[in-house]
C-alpha cells in the first residue's frame, strides 16, 4: 500500500477513535445528569422528568424537589467539574507536568482563603456579598497563589519539589481558613465548614446561570489558544521559532486557569484531584493531547466525572452527605499514584 493510502487509513482511523471517545463521553454526561435528577430520598421515574421539564402534567412535588433542587446541582456539578479539569489541563501544559493542578498547586487553597474572608467579614456586618464579588475574592486568592507558585519554579529546577511546595502553600491556606470559620456565627459555622470542604448543595438558577457565562466565556477563550497551546506543548523553543510570544502566552495561561478555578471555589469550594485524574484519564481514552480535542474532551470528562462523584456523595450515606472533594480523592488519588509509578519507570527506562 503507498505511504499516501497508508496515511489516509491510519487518519480515517484516529477519527473514528475520536468520534467514538467523544460518543462515550457524551453518553456518560446524559446518563449521569439524569441519574442525578432522579436518583435521591424521593425516587423520580424517568417518565417524570419531560413533563417536569415542560412543565405540563407533571406531579407538583416532583417538579419541586427537580427544579428547585437537583437539576440546579446537577448543572452547577456538570459546569464547574468541567471548568476544574480544564484548569488542570492548562495547569499541566504551563508546568509540563501530569501532576499539576488547582488543588495540588495550591490555587484552591488560596482561593478558598480569601472567599472565606469575605463570607465570614459578611456575615459579622450583615453585608450582602453576590455571586460576582465571590468570584472576584476566589480569583484574588488564586492569583495570590499562583504567584508564589511561579515564582518558586523559577527557583526550584525539581518539578516534585514544586508539587510539594504548593502542598505546602495548600496546607497553610486551608488552616487559616479553618482558623477563620471557628470564629463565624455559629448559626453560620455548618454552612461555612460544608462550603469549606467542598460541597455542591444550595446552588441557586441564579448561581448556574452566571457560572455559565464565567465558564463558557473562558472555555471559549482556551478553545480559541487550541493551536498557540499546540505550540507550546513542542517545547518553549519551538514556539518562539513559531512566532509565539511565551512570555505573554504563560501570562493568559494563568489568567484562564485561574478563572475556572476561581469560579468554582467560589460556588463549591475546593474539590480535588478532579484537574489531575480527568485530564490524563482523557488522554488514556483518546491517545493523543491535541488541544484541539482535549480541551473539549476535558470538560466533558470533568463534567462526567463530578456528577457521578456527587451522585456517590448525596446518596452513598444518605440523609447524611459527603463533602464532594472525599468522594473525588477516592477515585483521582489512585490515578495520581499510577502517573507519578508510570513515569518513573519512563524515566528508568
Amino acid at each position: 500500500m503507498p505511504n499516501g493510502q497508508k496515511k489516509t487509513a491510519h487518519a480515517g482511523r484516529e477519527n473514528i477513535r475520536y468520534g467514538v471517545a467523544f460518543l462515550i463521553l457524551l453518553i456518560l454526561l446524559v446518563i449521569f445528569l439524569a441519574m442525578n435528577v432522579c436518583i435521591g430520598t424521593v425516587n423520580i421515574p424517568v417518565a417524570e422528568i419531560p413533563k417536569i421539564l415542560s412543565g405540563h402534567g407533571a406531579d407538583e412535588t416532583f417538579s419541586d424537589i427537580v427544579m428547585g433542587i437537583r437539576f440546579p446541582r446537577a448543572l452547577a456539578a456538570a459546569i464547574l467539574g468541567g471548568a476544574l479539569a480544564l484548569s488542570g489541563y492548562l495547569l499541566q501544559t504551563f508546568f509540563h507536568n501530569p501532576i499539576a493542578s488547582p488543588f495540588t498547586l495550591g490555587i484552591s487553597s488560596g482561593a478558598k482563603l480569601v472567599v472565606a474572608l469575605i463570607m465570614v467579614a459578611s456575615l459579622g456586618y450583615t453585608w450582602s456579598v453576590s455571586s460576582w464579588v465571590m468570584i472576584l475574592a476566589a480569583f484574588v486568592g488564586a492569583m495570590i497563589c499562583m504567584g508564589f507558585v511561579i515564582l518558586m519554579s523559577r527557583v526550584m529546577d525539581n518539578m516534585s519539589m514544586l508539587i510539594v511546595s504548593g502542598v505546602m502553600i495548600g496546607y497553610i491556606c486551608s488552616a487559616i481558613t479553618d482558623f477563620v470559620v471557628t470564629f463565624a456565627d455559629d448559626a453560620n459555622i455548618v454552612n461555612l465548614h460544608n462550603w469549606s470542604k467542598g460541597s455542591f448543595s444550595g446552588i441557586t438558577w441564579e448561581n448556574v446561570v452566571l457560572m455559565t457565562i464565567v465558564t463558557g466565556i473562558t472555555t471559549v477563550g482556551i478553545f480559541l489558544l487550541s493551536k498557540p497551546i499546540s505550540a507550546y506543548q513542542m517545547g518553549e523553543s519551538y514556539a518562539k521559532n513559531m512566532g509565539l510570544n511565551v512570555q505573554m502566552f504563560r501570562v493568559v495561561l494563568v489568567m484562564l486557569s485561574s478563572v475556572l478555578s476561581a469560579c468554582v471555589t467560589a460556588f463549591a469550594g475546593p474539590v480535588s484531584f478532579v484537574g489531575i485524574a480527568v485530564p490524563h484519564l482523557v488522554k488514556s481514552l483518546f491517545q493523543t493531547a491535541k488541544p484541539i480535542l482535549m480541551i473539549p474532551a476535558c470538560f466533558l470528562g470533568g463534567a462526567s466525572f463530578c456528577l457521578f462523584c456527587d451522585l456517590l456523595a448525596r446518596t452513598l450515606f444518605a440523609p447524611t452527605e459527603l463533602s464532594i472533594s472525599t468522594v473525588t480523592a477516592v477515585f483521582g488519588a489512585p490515578v495520581v499514584i499510577y502517573i507519578m509509578i508510570h513515569r518513573k519507570k519512563e524515566k528508568a527506562e
